[in-house]
């Protein structure tokens, strides 16, 4: 899915961090490592970024181009 902009919990802003963060730790990094050094220090906002599953193109599979017989009326 998108990554949701900010954080349920606390309301700090995370979608800005999530593409560097697995950019990094596809590099080798730790984890943790990369979540401190992007200002993710409380355990809510880590879930955000650590518990997202991207799944927007398997999404993407399903969409239409043509208006549905509903949307017409």
């Amino acid at each position: 899915m998108i990554i949701p902009v900010r954080c349920f919990t606390c309301g700090k802003v995370v979608a800005d961090k999530y593409e560097k963060f697995t950019r990094r730790v596809r590099q080798g990094e730790d984890p943790s490592q990369v979540l401190d050094d992007l200002g993710l220090t409380r355990y809510c906002c880590r879930r955000m970024i650590l518990a997202h599953i991207d799944i927007i193109d398997s999404f993407m599979a399903f969409a239409t181009t043509e208006p549905s017989e509903a949307s017409l009326r």
